[in-house]
C-alpha cells in the first residue's frame, strides 16, 4: 500500500494537473519560464484569439500557476511556480515507490545471476 507522506490539497492539486494537461497551457508556461509575458505574445505562437488565449490562462490562474498583473489594457503574465510543488511532491512519493519496487526487484534479478553463474561454475 503506497503511503502518501505529502500534505496536499486535493481541489490544489486537481487544478493543477488540469491545468498541465493542455499542450496549449504547458507551451504557455515554457514561456512564461523564460520571463513574464503579454496574453497576446502568449497567443501568438498558437494562432489563437486574445479570448482564448485569455481562457487558457485563466486556467492556469485559477491552479495558482500563472500570476496576472493590468497595467491600463496591457495584460502582464508571470509563472508562478508555487503551486507546481504541490504536483511535484505527489509524483515524488510515486517515483520513491517505484524506485524502491524496482531496487527490490533488480536485487533478486543479482541474486539469481549469482546462482545461475555458481551453478555452471
Amino acid at each position: 500500500m503506497l503511503n502518501l507522506m505529502v500534505e496536499y490539497s486535493e481541489n490544489q492539486l486537481d487544478a493543477v494537473f488540469q491545468a498541465l494537461a493542455d499542450a496549449t497551457r504547458r507551451g504557455m508556461l515554457a514561456h512564461l519560464g523564460e520571463g513574464a509575458h503579454t496574453v497576446s505574445s502568449l497567443a501568438e505562437p498558437y494562432d489563437m484569439s486574445l479570448a482564448a488565449a485569455s481562457k487558457h490562462i485563466k486556467k492556469l490562474e485559477a491552479a495558482g500557476l500563472v500570476e496576472r498583473e493590468v497595467v491600463g489594457r496591457v495584460h502582464h503574465c508571470r509563472l508562478s511556480p508555487n503551486a507546481l510543488k504541490y504536483a511535484s511532491d505527489w509524483l515524488r512519493d510515486y517515483e520513491r515507490f517505484w524506485n524502491a519496487r524496482l531496487d527490490v526487484l533488480e536485487g533478486l534479478l543479482k541474486a539469481e545471476d549469482d546462482t545461475d553463474r555458481n551453478k555452471g561454475g
